[in-house]
């Protein structure tokens, strides 16, 4: 029986245009539910758009529009980005979508009926572009302590919820399950923070009205954030238990931007502790990529366009770019320069090289038939040995999250490929008639050492590794049963590889 599988990215708020941050965040949710099905797991991969709030009524306003009318213009960006990276997504929620309405009216009232939910009034500081309130002392001298902008003090009529009830609850959880919150760096973070004080939090508003209306109370709104991070559940169906919902839940793993932590961190696992369901199994905050050194800003004209890199480059090659240049989990910088000399080096003259001189060799000596493997040598020995265990390396790797050290890992056998054909010499064998079975073997293991690694890159690179699956004659996508050494039959008709990334030459930038 299949094992499920639930990863999910965060929902993408419709007051931004896509930008390489959230295209990576969704890459490595592609990437993870990719894996685990070539694992044979039943995978549900989420993402979306979180469409509330008064940021997106601000900016509607503003366009001369209505607040639905901006969300579907811009949500359609994010599908479009989605379909040119190749993105393999279960489904799409949005939180206009009625289905979601439903289910965070339905945990609301549930939270308001056990008094885990109650009304009184709130007076602080508020920051309309984080939509966040922050007490006095929380301020950067008299700013917003994230964002660095003015605020405004506001009174008003909310609903809290008594998330200081959950603060014992919460660190006794996140003691019990270590990698709850990742990286580490991370959950030290989450834990210094819930230990200086959970206090009440305000979960509505009533000075806009773009949002999901309070049941019962209909002037106030509910708090964009209770709203939102209640996606993943209702995009599984809930309030209904059954289905989806029961497969699925509780999920396998929130990937997040480290500047979302805390809502994820702290404030779902508090609403959920108090709707009396599971928690996530893994939160895991990823880095945020600079651009040549500096932050990306709209103002600076830095802003990466994941659209325009894809035309440029192509997709797999941004795919792999992302997932390898930095360890999933820390900050990285972006630049032309670097994207150019992974795609020269290690797709051009590693990945492609490799394919391309042992298809040609097979198609010269063995006219497109590969040949059956015969007695091996130590050095073949090795060279298999390093391929099934590149299998086993890649799987704890992938289950980390260690994207870019499962890309290593790969590469390392890539290379393995390229000095063994240099210490076999096919070339010298072809000459001799009595070493035909000898030629036979060594082309039986670069075949069936690369059909491994296309195997694994098909999570990461699907195109690139259709298309090498393709040339050595097996069938894609791959499974958890071709994962093992020896599935390619002598016979198998080959085919002799064309370039699969051209070398980039480089103009100047």
């Amino acid at each position: 029986m299949s094992r499920s599988f639930y990863v999910t990215t965060p929902i993408y708020y419709v007051n931004d245009v896509p930008h390489i941050g959230h295209a990576y965040t969704t890459l490595a949710g592609d990437v993870l539910a990719r894996y685990r099905r070539i694992q044979g797991d039943n995978v549900f991969f989420l993402t979306g758009t979180d469409e509330h709030g008064q940021k997106v009524e601000k900016a509607a306003n503003s366009a001369g529009e209505t607040p639905l009318e901006l969300a579907d213009r811009v949500m359609k960006r994010f599908q479009a980005l989605w379909e040119k990276l190749n993105v393999s997504h279960t489904d799409f929620i949005r939180t206009t979508q009625e289905r979601h309405k439903q289910g965070v009216a339905d945990i609301f009232s549930q939270l308001i009926k056990q008094d885990d939910i109650y009304l009184g009034e709130y007076e602080d500081w508020y920051c309309t572009p984080c939509e966040t309130f922050w007490t006095e002392t929380q301020l950067n001298e008299g700013k917003c302590p994230d964002c660095n902008r003015l605020v405004d003090k506001l009174k008003e009529e909310s609903y809290f919820f008594r998330m200081s009830a959950y603060q014992e609850r919460l660190l006794a959880h996140i003691d019990a399950n270590p990698d709850f919150i990742q990286p580490k760096s991370k959950r030290n973070e989450i834990v210094a923070f819930v230990k200086e004080g959970l206090r009440d939090l305000s979960v509505s508003r009533t000075t806009f009205n773009w949002g999901i209306p309070v049941p019962g109370n209909e002037k106030h709104v509910i708090y964009v954030w209770f709203d939102a991070l209640t996606n993943y559940i209702t995009a599984l169906g809930y309030p209904d238990r059954t289905g989806n919902f029961k497969t699925f839940w509780p999920v396998d793993v929130h990937l997040i931007g480290k500047d979302i932590l805390r809502f994820h961190a702290v404030y779902w696992p508090t609403f959920l502790m108090a709707a009396g369901l599971p928690l996530p199994k893994k939160v895991f905050a990823h880095g945020w990529w600079t651009v040549e050194g500096q932050k990306m800003s709209k103002s600076l004209q830095n802003v990466v366009e994941p659209n325009m890199l894809i035309d440029r480059y192509g997709v797999d090659a941004v795919r792999y770019f992302l997932l390898r240049e930095v360890p999933f989990g820390l900050d990285g910088d972006f630049s032309h320069s670097a994207l150019v000399n992974r795609i020269n080096s290690d797709l051009a003259n590693d990945l492609g090289n490799l394919l391309n001189r042992s298809t040609a060799m097979i198609c010269k000596y063995f006219d497109c038939q590969l040949p059956s493997c015969g007695p091996m040598s130590d050095l073949d020995t090795a060279y298999r040995e390093k391929s099934v265990a590149m299998v086993q390396s890649v799987d704890s790797l992938m289950s980390e999250l260690a994207f870019s050290k499962a890309l290593q890992s790969i590469w390392e056998v890539i290379s393995a490929g390229n000095k063994y054909i240099d210490e076999t010499a096919p070339w010298t064998l072809a000459k001799d008639p009595a070493q035909k079975e000898r030629l036979g073997t060594v082309m039986y293991c670069l075949a069936e050492s690369q059909r491994l690694v296309y195997s694994l890159l098909a999570a990461f690179m699907p195109s690139t590794a259709e298309k090498g699956l393709c040339y050595l004659g097996t069938e894609f996508p791959p499974t958890a049963d071709s994962l093992s050494w020896g599935k390619l039959t002598g016979g198998t008709k080959i085919i002799k590889a064309e370039a699969l990334f051209p070398r980039i030459e480089e103009k100047g930038e």
